[in-house]
């Protein structure tokens, strides 16, 4: 394994030297592939934050039924049999996640959450109706929603039949389509990396052609001419993406002031923080990897030529 390390060492050090001959190009082509892989890695980023709040939102579906205001409370009693009854064709557990809530106790919990006690009492009487709140449980929950709602509304003094839940699944279908397009802009902006990386060796492999040349007659073989640019490639992608990492994380500061601020008006301290250390190591790997590539295609064409 010695003259494989050697090898490899010699090759970097070649790389390294390279890039000290002409820094000023080097850090050119660093940062216009930086710029390219800067916006995938803040979609990464964003979701990578967004995902462990998605997780904790529950996704099955929970119904509230409000009676009319004309609704007695013998005919909401009269009613709960029947729902249970709807319930219970969908499964026990869902019988027993009934829960029958009286106007009086909803109109005390509005006045503890909204802090307008007061303005409420103005209004006389009660406007709040009685009401049902239930839960689906199961895998086909959301795939049995539509009917149960649809035989609730049905009941006689049923006034509004609403989804509590829906906002989480569209909350979860958003998420995905940002998944996909962040996909679709990550693949694109990776073959624009390729594509910088190409031409960018294609250049070395064109200035440095004379002293290949001279490598290959003096018995060099192609790994030993192919290994400087390969690194070179590796590192071009390695540094830009560290320079990408580093943008967004600089961006995170003034942005989370302004999450800052919003989160406290729900009584949250969310805030956007950056990649953590194993997804950080995953997406360098990610951008030396797309570095390699380009480096690698160009080497295979125009070294040919050269020969």
């Amino acid at each position: 394994m010695s003259p494989w390390f050697r090898q490899h060492r010699f090759a970097l050090g070649a790389a390294l030297s390279t890039v000290g001959k002409a820094p000023g190009s080097f850090l050119f082509n660093v940062l216009v592939v930086a710029f390219a892989l800067m916006l995938p890695f803040a979609g990464i980023t964003l979701l990578d934050n967004v995902r462990p709040l998605s997780e904790q939102l529950s996704v099955d579906p929970e119904i509230s039924v409000f009676m009319r205001l004309e609704a007695t409370r013998e005919d909401a009693s009269a009613l709960q049999p029947r729902i249970r009854t709807i319930l219970a064709a969908g499964g026990k557990a869902n019988a027993a996640n009934l829960e029958f809530v009286p106007r009086e106790k909803a109109l005390a919990a509005m006045k503890d959450r909204s802090g307008l006690g007061e303005v409420i009492d103005t209004l006389g009487d009660n406007p709040l109706p009685d009401s049902f709140r239930m839960r689906l449980d199961g895998s086909d929950a959301a795939a049995r929603v539509d009917a149960i709602v649809e035989q609730l509304r049905a009941l006689p003094g049923v006034d509004v039949v609403q989804v509590d839940s829906a906002w989480v699944k569209r909350l979860a279908a958003m998420l995905a389509i940002l998944r996909l397009v962040l996909l679709l802009l990550a693949v694109t902006l990776g073959i624009v990396v390729i594509a910088v990386v190409f031409n960018t060796i294609r250049l070395q492999v064109l200035t440095q052609k004379e002293e290949i040349a001279v490598s290959k007659l003096l018995g060099a073989t192609d790994n030993f001419i192919h290994r400087p640019f390969y690194y070179t490639g590796a590192l071009l992608g390695l540094c830009a993406g560290a320079v990408a990492l580093g943008a967004v994380a600089l961006a995170l500061l003034p942005l989370n002031e302004s999450i800052a601020q919003f989160a406290r008006l729900y009584a949250s301290e969310f805030q956007l923080a950056p990649l953590g250390g194993l997804e950080t190591a995953g997406v360098l790997a990610i951008s030396a990897g797309l570095g390699l590539i380009g480096a690698m295609l160009s080497v295979q064409r125009h070294l040919a030529r050269v020969r």
